[in-house]
């Protein structure tokens, strides 16, 4: 996605304006951050002060019946702020990053057209970038055409193939070293398969880019220990409020089993070994805690890509400082 240098500071907050959006295009605000970091927060006042709406970027928050270990927002909660995409499928279902897109586009708008500002609030980051950049529908693996590659590579070397790549495709020649045979694997097959390039692939992806000004909130903690300490309080409250009933009663449905999405969220999947009698309370505990700073750590990488993004520390006196910009701006 290709961004041209018009940034403006309003009230020191960047506002980032794709190529595709208009000067007077609407602001879309993002809430982003990494798990425990307060975001909703922050989100639930945008609410109450400034007549937002919110729109959830949270792949295990769309699932009913997953409420007390997707820490999602209670019910006064939901009361004072309510969120678009919680509890729209069943946990027995599958919900992609196609299927975000193409909610949040319509929350999106719906939104917009009642004179409201939208507020996307969440972690998942690959929703984010989704909704940002688009989505390119690359051809799925071919294993007649790889095998091939595979041959050829083995005869002429990956050097040679890389050679191959550059006349099809020299952009993607350029942005792929010689030595990554993986990459260059894929980018090969996708126009064996589709007689088109990568690089064909992401401008179609380009295209598709949020014709919205964006205004990005990132919260990006300087203490790490302090987040590690969050997230290990938040699942100790957890387990108090009463997780380990609520898991309970999903695997006693009968229709649910570990290799679905939804049992794959952090600290599920601990939990239901833990009552199958794979581990202990304690061992249990800790499994869930390491995961989800794991978890933390993988939003936190994908945040440092975040390009004209305003990032803050984690503490209530920020929350105030971005309140306070936020009111001349929305």
């Amino acid at each position: 996605m290709t961004y041209d240098l018009r940034l403006i500071r309003m009230t020191d907050l960047i506002v980032q304006h794709p190529t595709n959006a208009p000067d007077d295009s609407p602001i879309v605000v993002m809430i982003m951050g990494p798990t425990a970091a307060g975001k909703t927060n922050l989100a639930i006042e945008c609410v109450e002060q400034f007549g937002c709406e919110l729109i959830s970027v949270d792949s295990a928050l769309v699932y009913r019946e997953m409420n007390i270990g997707t820490a999602k927002p209670d019910a006064q909660e939901l009361e004072r702020a309510p969120h678009k995409l919680i509890d729209i499928i069943d946990p027995t279902e599958s919900y992609s990053a196609a299927n975000f897109r193409e909610d949040a586009l319509r929350e999106i708008k719906s939104t917009l057209s009642r004179g409201k500002t939208p507020v996307l609030v969440g972690g998942t980051m690959l929703y984010f970038k989704a909704l940002q950049e688009g989505l390119s529908e690359l051809p799925g693996a071919d294993e007649g055409v790889r095998a091939q590659l595979e041959a050829d590579a083995e005869s002429y070397g990956w050097q040679k193939m890389h050679d191959r790549l550059a006349q099809i495709d020299p952009v993607s020649a350029q942005r792929i070293h010689p030595n990554d045979p993986q990459r260059i694997q894929r980018a090969l097959e996708v126009y064996e398969i589709s007689g088109k390039t990568l690089t064909e692939y992401w401008q179609s992806q380009s295209a598709q880019a949020l014709p919205y000004n964006l205004l990005k909130i990132a919260f990006f903690p300087e203490d790490r220990d302090l987040l590690k300490q969050r997230i290990s309080q938040r699942f100790h409250q957890m387990l108090e409020l009463g997780f380990i009933e609520e898991v309970e009663a999903l695997r006693g449905r009968g229709d649910l089993n570990l290799d679905m999405p939804s049992m794959r969220c952090v600290g599920y999947r601990q939990a239901w070994e833990y009552l199958d009698g794979l581990s202990t309370y304690e061992e249990m505990t800790e499994k869930a805690i390491i995961a989800t700073r794991q978890l933390a750590k993988r939003q936190l990488t994908w945040l440092r890509k975040e390009k004209n993004c305003n990032f803050y520390d984690i503490n209530q006196a920020i929350y105030l400082k971005i309140l306070k910009k936020l009111k001349n701006l929305l």
